[in-house]
């Protein structure tokens, strides 16, 4: 885990016999990195081919002082956001800890190579919904943790709102930071945009997200997607204004 070893010939410090025993019984399903394309901006994306040919995307986000890794939990989603372009791919399936882990150590190579430090925060914020993968990505974050290094103070969970695993992930050990998708902040526009809202509307995921911060006394992020003429009006500014002094 903490070299980044993707064969079992790459483990050197263990004896040969091993290896090749290893080899001709077990596996290692690594990610590949199918694609990168590099913007103007500095940001890199990554097209990730997983070991049975389904694609996600990681991205690598540069600032003049740090690097950001953006990560997926799932091959598609099914969640349905209407203004989601992962949301208009099949959910696949989930992804396991390793492949999760595996974008990271992928993005801090390029980090690295790229801007001559290593990688410095996490967002869960790629294709999927990470509290509907929700024990795989908490494995993979106690693996960045343990193996990589990485402080939980520098990894933000993202969700549209799923109220028990925002609840469970204040109770975790590790003081990871929260972002919540809102993007409107009343139950009529947020059940259109976000449909999960039917099931766990505003005022549930606001004592949810209380919770967390009474529990974990960390960042607490509101995502908010401007889409013209639907939740841009000086209106919608003022009730999410509203929203947030409520808690």
């Amino acid at each position: 885990w903490s070299k980044g070893a993707h064969t079992f010939e790459d483990m050197t410090n263990i004896s040969k016999e091993t290896r090749t025993m290893l080899e001709a019984n077990f596996v290692i399903n690594h990610i590949k990195v199918d694609n990168m394309q590099r913007s103007s901006d500095g940001t890199v994306k990554n097209a990730v081919r997983l070991h049975d040919d389904l694609i996600v995307e990681s991205v690598l986000i540069p600032t003049k002082t740090r690097t950001t890794a953006c990560v997926s939990s799932q091959v598609g989603c099914s969640l349905d956001c209407t203004f989601c372009a992962t949301a208009r791919l099949k959910r696949m399936r989930n992804l396991q800890p390793d492949e999760i882990y595996d974008q990271v150590v992928a993005i801090d190579k390029e980090s690295r190579l790229y801007y001559n430090r290593p990688l410095s925060n996490i967002v869960f914020m790629g294709m999927g919904e990470p509290l509907a993968n929700e024990e795989p990505v908490w494995e993979s974050i106690v693996r960045i943790h343990d193996d990589l290094g990485l402080s939980a103070r520098h990894l933000t969970v993202s969700t549209v709102g799923i109220v028990p695993g925002i609840n469970r992930l204040a109770s975790r050990p590790l003081p990871v930071n929260l972002a919540v998708s809102l993007h409107a902040a009343n139950d009529s526009l947020r059940d259109a945009l976000v449909p999960i809202n039917r099931r766990y509307p505003i005022k549930a995921l606001m004592e949810a997200c209380s919770n967390f911060l009474e529990s974990k006394n960390r960042r607490l992020t509101f995502e908010w997607a401007l889409i013209s003429e639907v939740n841009d009006k000086p209106s919608d500014a003022i009730e999410l204004a509203q929203l947030c002094r409520s808690f």
